[in-house]
């Protein structure tokens, strides 16, 4: 989230996050704002408009006297690029510093590929990817990088993530440094699709709410009082495994059993529909099969709703959330989704839980990974300190 403290002791960074979260600004409004000195303002300005993090220009002619310059975040002033790693896809973007894709591109993976097999792909793919957006290298302010299942940012990798096989513990960052020496963040799927649409799609202007996501497995991000929760061990959300009755005895990827991931995830349906002869690879097919009226392809998604939402209830009564955001690739069937899911969830959650819960689709669709990577990585690069070191190493 932008953030800045308004002080007499406001650094440089802390003047651009003002900046940055404004748009547009004059000197004049800095100084109300700040409680800074003109000659204080001018110079932190300075050392902004030099490394091109904000842009200087006039207002419009006024009717009277000369209009003040105008103080503008610089979007185009680098860019960030943003990796959403999933069981069956990875996606790509090359974003500018306000998280607007410049440039975006997939990569159709095998499951249970290693991190040596798919992460050279996918770098080489991103080198292509920023020469597309016409950039380079040196103009990279940052990775983003979301993962299924939990991660380590200090070891730069993932440390449970059943829809990974072989992920866990192996360095990531390494595989980014022939690109960027740039810094590489690490999120989880469901926290930063959480923190897209919180903060520009269909969660904004709720400070409560649960963005789930439905693809090979599953997972939720939680927003609560205004902040994104992440846990004790950065592991909050992981509601796909859950048990649940309907799983009994089944086994799960995880090595547990029970789990509702064994009869809600993508990864479960799909060996469903492969044993009765579809062709099918993943999720995203068995939406391409139920919009075609395969009977049980629609059965299929409907049943995972009302899997997903007996399971939700509990979190629904703990949290209170106002608003459940459906994403992930179930959201191109949304509607038979979450048909099954308000039977079992509005039966299973107490009525006053419910009384304001609006349950509506992801507005990025499937894309809210690579927004939400964007996103995750920019409140790191472009922080007041990072943006201090930034500019005192210029």
């Amino acid at each position: 989230m932008v953030s800045f403290r308004a002080s007499s002791a406001t650094t440089v960074g802390d003047l651009y996050a003002l900046i940055r979260h404004k748009r547009d600004l004059t000197r004049t409004e800095i100084g109300k704002l700040t409680g800074m000195s003109r000659t204080a303002v001018t110079a932190r300005v300075t050392q902004l408009t030099t490394r091109g993090l904000v842009v200087e220009h006039e207002q419009a002619p006024s009717t009277g006297g000369r209009p003040a310059a105008l103080l503008s975040f610089n979007a185009a002033a680098g860019v960030v690029l943003a990796v959403a790693v999933g069981g069956s896809r990875t996606r790509l973007g090359v974003c500018n510093l306000a998280g607007d894709v410049l440039a975006a591109a997939d990569v159709d993976q095998e499951p249970g590929l290693a991190p040596g097999d798919l992460m050279p792909d996918v770098v080489a793919r991103l080198g292509r990817l920023l020469a597309e957006s016409g950039h380079r290298g040196d103009q990279v302010f940052g990775v983003g990088l979301s993962l299924p299942g939990t991660v380590d940012q200090s070891r730069g990798s993932s440390v449970d993530t059943p829809v990974l096989s072989g992920w866990d513990g192996a360095p990531l960052i390494p595989y980014f440094r022939e690109l960027t020496d740039a810094p590489v963040v690490l999120g989880n799927d469901a926290n930063v699709i959480a923190l897209a649409e919180w903060r520009a799609g269909a969660g904004r202007g709720f400070d409560d709410m649960l963005a789930i996501k439905v693809s090979t497995g599953l997972g939720a991000g939680i927003i609560a009082g205004g902040a994104l929760q992440r846990g004790a061990n950065r592991a909050a959300g992981e509601f796909g495994h859950n048990k649940t009755s309907a799983a009994a005895e089944l086994a799960c990827r995880c090595g547990d059993v029970g789990c509702l991931e064994t009869v809600a995830g993508g990864w479960a349906l799909t060996r469903l529909l492969r044993d009765a002869g579809r062709p099918v690879q993943n999720l995203r097919d068995i939406v391409r099969f139920a919009h075609t009226g395969d009977a049980l392809a629609r059965r299929l998604i409907r049943d995972s709703g009302r899997h997903v939402g007996e399971v939700l209830a509990g979190a629904v009564n703990l949290l209170n959330p106002a608003a459940l955001v459906i994403g992930g690739d179930v959201a191109g069937a949304y509607d038979i989704f979450v048909a099954g899911l308000r039977e079992t969830l509005y039966g299973n959650a107490t009525t006053l839980a419910t009384r304001v819960l609006e349950i509506v689709p992801a507005d990025f669709g499937d894309r809210g990974g690579v927004i939400g990577s964007a996103m995750m990585v920019l409140d790191h690069v472009l922080d007041p300190q990072a943006v201090d070191a930034l500019v005192a190493a210029a």
